[in-house]
């Protein structure tokens, strides 16, 4: 152990530990706007791309599912060939019985004659009768569809099955591969990429991948090759024809391009806009404590709602669009309607080139064709969106770090002295290359010494050790270790041989002893108490000299006392070692260190009356304790307190062997059997009436809407009318007539485009418009209701900040699957149906019965489909939000994981929870592919009932052809359509399950709410404070007693230092006080009123904090001052007053946008010193009656805490 380096980042009291000196800080805004920049010049990922993680199987099972998908969409056109030729039959059947109707004529030897022998004028003879056994002929054609339902079964079932199954796999290794990048990338990247974005990026944007590359595609090639199939049959049959119907096509084509671009591009936007309120959402949560502390719920909820607005912007617009280019082709397939039965009758009237047999054919062929062309196209908003949300995901997946962490090239030392060199080393940040933080560095550290590094902010001290890290690599110059260039180590044996104790250090979600073998990976329990015992963590009392014996030591203190006794001391000055030597050479040569003692010593004294230090509330417990620790707690109440509590601090250790760590297998999973922590309970889907209700607001837009959806689900039974009516008109024998009809119903059709263009824009529009203001006000509600929650709520690990930024980002958009455009779709079906139902039973209620029939067993289908969905959406949504917890917990604190080398431990923790969700996708699969394939062939049975019992009346009862055409296809196009409402199916059960936790979270009342404006309030607020036999035990471990009879009193105008050893109940005074928590027993009195029934935001805010972890925001450090009173606008003026006071004037002034500078997520860009300076502004701008410190001084030096 004595070859061992330890690397302690030891500083002068006064001068603030810098994991990123005020030098190194930089503008976070133009950061981001690069980015953004980049992002935006990116280029858009190609849609084969989406399938770039195929593996050969899902390459089989994506081929063999496209195959049946083909042999789907065959059917279609293959079913027209049976239409034209059964048209044919009908209209031979009916002109047959008009012709022996006519007085004079009759069937004589298979032949209609004139029974006079002479021919009127335009008088025929030779027509083929008695022939024709119309009922044998549906039975023969019945059974072309019923083995057409058989084949349309298998297929559909195959196609879905294996697309989704596909997805699942490619979707599940998409999230690996991301999350494995992300955790391989630097440290300098994490300063430019917010980690709320990238959780929101995990939840929201793949799920959106996985939307465009499963069922979707499957009904993208069944569509498309029923269109290209009927084409091609149109063409085959007649190529005039299908030549004038397709002359529209490209206008078609057009509208489909522009929706295509235009929903990637809208969508795109929209997307960064959501990213960028999860970000927020993200910060807010993490920090609910200073939020709450400063009352700052309502600010958060404008700031989180902003973001909100612009992302609502983007989805109008993209509604606008797809209603207006729907409409628009809705139009051009209507006028192609028109066009085709005036030129096809003609060609079948004057030119007799076709049968209308083979005129329907072609009809039907094209227009079938287009349609799907159309409907194909809807598929194209899911690609689109699919490809927006891949952009940002695969640019980060393909970006090369600067320093690989998980890089298995480099040198591995067999034996390590610990001698560390600096050569030359100037550095400055990536993000500011303007700015030096390290000019011309030379410094050796020696085996076996202890030397500390002192010096003034931003000279560079913690650089140097993050140089050595290798977080960061020198822009010139090299750092060795053993006169080795660290560049050519491994850099997971180099950090393998860093253990780091840092100044604010972070624990995860785990037990004690676990987080205790994050240090090395064969530790057995013997090893992790001994480990706690040489910390003097075992009993709780922080003193760590004895583990420095024997070591190679660099300290970056606050106390100077720690490096007295150092064997060398480095005074650091705008980037360069200036001096170098003992204590006692450096006091004669007064310099930097002589300052810095002096200050220290000027300063003791008065800093000894108020050491106030205690934050973490962990009681004496075995560290063999299964308690787990949830990150949703308040890091100082919630967690083990394994960190130095004497004067020195230790901030990096090196240790050969690593003394810590070790793989830990029992993750959150094994957490939740082990720790009794409660599984999601079963959450009944939300009624539809509550969801409405809360799109009530929008109800001018729904009903606009529905207007549109109901006109537009009127036009396919109307079509059906027409089309019928049209086939009638064939066998009239007056040709006059014949013409005159089909003109009218010509007529007809184009005005029913014109209106289908100005309706389908409507329902667009509108329901666009309405969804997304539900979305925006449900996310924006479930936002407000999680900040206000009592503190106790976030303590559980089901509320962690992960699992709760996973939820508003998927819950509340996949809240629209019941609401916005899915409610046209059911005004649109519920019309159609409607509207099918009249006419077909107006003109034949008995075939009329026979179809309707069949329509319980598709809705059989849809409601089987939504019932075991919906578990299947609760499951995933369970299994995704804890592994959203696995990636928040390991982003929030990367510069721990790297350090102590644990991204692989998180990775693989993070796949474990990956199993679940695709366990559950290949169950889903199955009752997917099998509803789907039932709801499609259903519609051919229907048919082959239908023209089997229509057969019969037509010579039976007397029923014309063209009605048994009009009541079918009314009510099998109703049908139809009732099936595309069920595809939608998935979204609506997800909506429910989604809404349904919504509005648990809505309806839950804490006890402790700060919205609520009932308690009392007092004019002559003093200050007192009276704890009255107080008994409390947290929430998250009922079974530890934190205070037990607490009675104190505090007079205004009193100081009150709470001091004793870490677990006596310090911090947890503070939280009762401010109302985090109540007693067990007992009671809280402020001024004599119990604390209880204190409004709590009056409460708040009368009470100032500042904490020794001081909590920053994303904006502005003007913005984070303001925010110490969110009740009024505060004046420059005192802005500049406060931080004058807090001494964080002069150093804001030195920064080149001044108040305006960013401060970073969780004020990354500060020192620990200027964000306590900060916060403690903060404070002062509250100018609070009560004023709460919780080692608020722990990073300032002297002259400042004075």
């Amino acid at each position: 152990m004595s070859d061992s380096v330890i690397l302690r980042s030891v500083k002068k009291f006064g001068e603030e530990n810098r994991g990123f000196e005020s030098d190194e800080s930089y503008n976070n805004d133009k950061s981001s706007r690069l980015q953004n920049k980049k992002k935006g010049d990116s280029s858009q990922v190609g849609f084969f791309q989406l399938f770039r993680f195929s593996s050969t199987t899902d390459i089989w099972l994506m081929s063999v599912g496209s195959l049946c998908a083909f042999l789907h969409g065959l059917a279609h056109p293959g079913v027209l060939l049976i239409f034209g030729t059964m048209t044919d039959v009908f209209i031979d059947y009916d002109t047959e019985l008009q012709e022996l109707q006519i007085p004079g004529k009759a069937c004589v030897n298979n032949t209609i004659v004139w029974t006079n022998g002479s021919l009127p004028q335009n008088g025929t003879n030779g027509l083929r009768c008695g022939l024709l056994d119309i009922e044998s002929e549906m039975i023969k054609f019945a059974s072309y569809y019923a083995g057409t339902a058989v084949a349309v079964l298998i297929t559909g079932y195959f196609q879905i099955c294996f697309w989704v199954i596909a997805s699942a796999r490619q979707v599940q290794k998409m999230r690996k591969f991301y999350f494995r990048k992300i955790m391989r990338m630097d440290i300098g990247w994490f300063d430019c990429n917010s980690v709320g974005e990238l959780n929101t990026r995990f939840s929201d944007d793949i799920n959106k991948i996985n939307d465009a590359i499963a069922d979707q595609m499957a009904i993208f090639i069944q569509r498309m090759t029923t269109s290209i199939g009927g084409f091609l049959l149109g063409f085959y049959q007649g190529w005039k024809l299908t030549l004038v119907i397709i002359s529209v096509s490209p206008l078609i084509g057009i509208g489909a391009a522009i929706i295509g671009l235009s929903v990637s591009k809208f969508t795109d936007r929209e997307l960064k806009a959501y990213a960028k309120a999860g970000s927020v959402a993200d910060e807010v949560i993490s920090s609910i404590r200073t939020v709450a502390a400063f009352g700052g719920e309502k600010r958060e909820v404008e700031r989180y709602e902003k973001n909100l607005v612009f992302a609502q912007h983007w989805g109008i617009r993209k509604g606008i669009v797809m209603g207006f280019f729907t409409g628009f082709m809705w139009c051009l397939i209507f006028l192609c309607y028109a066009l085709a039965f005036w030129y096809g009758s003609k060609l079948v009237l004057d030119d007799g080139e076709y049968t209308a047999g083979t005129l329907v054919q072609i009809f039907l062929s094209v227009i079938v064709g287009a349609l799907n062309l159309g409907n194909a196209s809807s598929c194209l908003e899911a690609f689109a969106t699919g490809r927006a949300a891949a952009s940002s995901i695969f640019e980060t997946i393909d970006q090369k770090p600067v320093i690989d962490c998980m890089s298995e090239d480099g040198y591995k030392l067999d034996r390590i002295k610990g001698e560390i060199e600096f050569h030359n080393v100037t550095f400055h940040y990536p993000s500011r290359p303007e700015v030096k933080i390290l000019n011309n560095l030379n410094m050796v550290i020696k085996s076996g010494e202890m030397t500390a590094m002192v010096g003034s902010s931003g000279a560079g001290k913690s650089t140097a050790l993050q140089l050595i890290q290798r977080f960061y690599d020198p822009s010139e110059g090299m750092v060795t270790l053993d006169g080795h260039d660290i560049r050519t180590l491994n850099i997971q044996w180099l950090r393998a041989q860093i253990g780091i104790v840092e100044q604010e250090p972070v624990l995860f979600s785990t037990t004690i002893a676990d987080n205790i073998r994050y240090g090395r990976e064969d530790a057995t329990m013997e090893d992790i108490v001994q480990a706690a015992k040489e910390a003097n963590a075992y009993n709780f009392i922080m003193d760590l000299p004895q583990i420095q014996h024997g070591h190679t030591i660099i300290s970056v203190a606050h106390r100077l006392s720690t490096v007295r006794a150092a064997d060398v001391i480095i005074g650091f000055e705008h980037g360069t070692a200036v001096e170098r030597g003992t204590h006692e050479e450096l006091l004669e040569r007064k310099g930097v260190y002589f300052t810095l003692v002096t200050l220290q010593s000027q300063g003791d004294k008065a800093l000894n009356e108020e050491d106030i230090k205690g934050k973490d509330e962990t009681e004496d417990a075995s560290l063999e304790s299964k308690q787990t620790f949830s990150r949703g707690s308040y890091q100082a109440s919630l967690r083990a307190s394994l960190r130095q509590r004497s004067k020195s601090q230790l901030s990096y250790l090196v240790h050969e062997p690593p003394l810590a760590v070790v793989d830990h297998k029992s993750t959150y999973e094994e957490d939740r059997k082990d720790k009794n922590i409660p599984v999601e309970e079963e959450i009944e889907p939300a009624p539809v009436r509550r969801i409405l209700k809360f799109n009530a607001p929008e109800w001018p837009y729904m009903m606009v809407g529905a207007v549109g959806a109901a006109v537009n689900g009127a036009v396919t039974p109307l079509y059906a009318f027409l089309f019928s009516q049209i086939l009638g008109t064939f066998s009239l024998l007056d040709k006059e007539e014949q013409r005159s009809q089909i003109n009218g119903v010509c007529l007809l059709f184009v005005a029913v485009g014109c209106v289908s263009l100005f309706t389908q824009f409507l329902q667009g529009y509108a329901f666009a418009k309405s969804g997304e203001l539900l979305t925006k006000r449900l996310r924006k509600f479930g936002f407000r209701a999680i900040l206000g929650q009592n503190i106790g709520w976030f303590d559980d690990l089901r509320n962690s900040p992960g699992a709760l930024t996973t939820r508003l980002a998927t819950d509340a958009s996949q809240v629209q699957g019941a609401a916005g455009s899915q409610i046209g779709m059911m005004v649109n079906s519920f019309t159609n149906i409607t509207v099918a139902m009249i006419i077909a039973f107006l003109f034949s209620w008995k075939l009329s019965l026979v179809i309707v029939c069949f329509l319980p067993f598709l809705a059989l289908s849809g409601a089987a489909q939504a019932r075991m969905l919906t578990g299947f959406a609760s499951q995933d949504k369970q299994a995704l939000e804890v592994a959203g917890q696995i990636t928040n917990e390991a982003l929030s604190n990367i510069r721990t994981v790297a350090g102590i080398g644990k991204e692989r431990q998180f990775i693989d923790a993070f796949e474990r929870e990956l199993e679940k969700p695709f366990k559950t996708a290949i169950r889903k699969a199955n009752v997917y592919g099998f509803c789907f394939g039932f709801s499609q062939c259903i519609v051919f049975v229907a048919n082959s009932a239908s023209y089997r019992y229509g057969g019969y009346l037509i010579p039976n009862e007397g029923l014309h052809f063209s009605y048994v055409f009009r009541v079918i296809s009314s009510v099998v196009l109703s049908a139809t359509a009732l099936g595309r409402a069920y595809s939608y199916t998935p979204s609506y059960a997800k909506a429910k399950i989604s809404a349904a936790r919504f509005f648990q979270l809505l309806d839950r009342r804490p006890p402790i709410n700060v919205y609520s404006s009932a308690g009392e309030k007092w004019d002559n607020f003093q200050g007192q404070i009276d704890f009255v036999d107080c008994k409390f035990t947290y929430p998250s471990r009922p079974d530890i007693q934190v205070l037990n009879g607490l009675s104190v009193s505090v007079r205004p105008g009193q100081t009150l230092a709470f001091v004793g050893s870490s677990g006596c109940g310090k911090s947890t005074s503070i939280q009762l006080l401010e109302r985090f928590y109540d007693p067990d027993q007992g009671k809280v009195m402020i001024d004599g009123h119990d604390s209880k029934k204190v409004n709590v935001e009056f409460l708040r805010s009368n009470i100032g904090i500042v904490s020794q972890e001081p909590v920053l925001f994303a904006c502005s450090i003007i913005d984070n001052i303001k925010y110490g009173d969110n009740t009024k606008e505060i004046p420059m003026e005192k802005v500049i007053k406060a931080a004058k006071q807090a001494q964080l004037h002069d150093f804001v002034m030195s920064l080149p946008e001044k108040y305006e500078t960013n401060v970073g997520s969780q004020g990354s860009q500060l020192s620990r010193g200027e964000k306590q300076r900060i916060a403690i502004a903060r404070a002062i701008v509250r100018d609070p009656k009560i004023l709460l410190l919780d080692e608020a001084t722990s990073a300032l030096d002297t002259e400042s805490e004075k």
